[in-house]
């Protein structure tokens, strides 16, 4: 089951990347690495800040954004690590309730479902708010920029390159 783990935390990884290369937001037990920057899975709130101002700092050089952008990008990217880092106690707790479920005298099949579901409505959660991100930080930046930001993206991300 540590299979959909890992499919959450992608998920994580992957929807906090399309924002500044969010991975401070997966610090969700994982951990998260950038720009030569380490963020340990139990970094504390405020480093998980420093972290995400840090990797604002490269991506407002990538997209050219202005001191204007700048100063509505940053709260916004903030408020959602705020707002999404309070997950990575979740996704540690629904992890442990696999194991427990699989570490059993008889495999508990209802807890693993359970789990699952969980693991399903906190990707949710986490996908929904991310998705509002989007939304926000795409209003501020303009057309070419946003093609920056994607393109960067893919790069790191490893996706198809334009």
């Amino acid at each position: 089951m540590k299979l959909v783990n890992r499919y959450t935390v992608a998920a994580f990884i992957a929807g906090a990347g399309l924002m500044a290369g969010l991975g401070a937001v997966a610090a969700t037990g994982m951990g998260a690495m950038h720009h030569g920057m380490a963020l340990s899975a139990d970094a504390s709130p405020a480093d998980v800040s420093a972290h995400v101002d840090h990797m604002l700092k490269h991506l407002y050089v990538e997209i050219d954004a202005t001191p204007a952008q700048q100063a509505q990008i940053g709260p916004l990217v903030q408020q959602a690590v705020t707002d999404l880092l309070p997950m990575r106690s979740q996704l540690k707790a629904g992890h442990d309730q696999f194991v427990t479920a699989l570490t059993q005298p008889t495999v508990d099949r209802t807890a693993l479902e359970t789990a699952r579901e969980s693991h399903l409505q906190l990707a949710d959660q986490a996908s929904k708010r991310i998705v509002q991100l989007l939304g926000d930080v795409g209003n501020v930046l303009t057309p070419a920029q946003r093609q920056a930001l994607a393109t960067h993206l893919q790069q790191m991300h490893g996706g198809p390159h334009s």
